[in-house]
């Protein structure tokens, strides 16, 4: 066999495309980065299908199947399908797609949510009320939340590629 050397080209090909192929395998999941960021994965419900982040500027997307709802203590929330911010270290802020039932009929949306010590702050604008992380050990079920019978597992989400543009 004649040996016939490797441009630099083509070895610059091969390792991206090794490199991108051993960075898709090990993809985290929604809850996984959760965690890193400082929040407990029991912020989201389970039912996430995807999601979207963009390391540089923290805006993300969660995808679920669909609408969720469930109480929490003596509050009702809301997942919509899609929800949306931007996060930071111990910090969610520009959050929609999530609203919590407050006195009767009146819903509204919670827009921030800051982890302070052992605990995390949700904002509405112009209130906020503190919860202990602890509550937030288990992601709860849509339509049961954390009072389900049957735990279903391996509803981790999987990351999609973010759009450059």
């Amino acid at each position: 066999m004649k040996y016939i050397p490797m441009s630099l080209t083509t070895i610059f090909l091969f390792f991206l495309f090794f490199t991108t192929v051993v960075s898709d395998t090990e993809k985290t999941s929604v809850y996984d980065e959760l965690q890193r960021y400082d929040f407990p994965i029991g912020i989201l419900p389970k039912g996430v299908i995807a999601y979207e982040l963009n390391s540089m500027t923290g805006e993300f997307s969660v995808y679920l199947s669909g609408s969720c709802r469930f109480m929490l203590s003596s509050y009702e929330l809301h997942y919509a399908p899609v929800i949306n911010g931007v996060i930071s270290k111990g910090r969610l802020r520009k959050v929609s797609g999530v609203s919590v039932k407050v006195v009767l009929l009146c819903w509204l949306n919670i827009v921030e949510v800051k982890r302070i010590c052992d605990d995390l702050q949700f904002s509405v604008g112009f209130t906020s009320a503190n919860f202990p992380i602890r509550s937030f050990e288990k992601s709860p079920r849509c339509e049961c939340g954390l009072r389900c019978i049957h735990e279903d597992e391996g509803e981790l989400g999987q990351k999609l590629p973010v759009s450059s543009s």
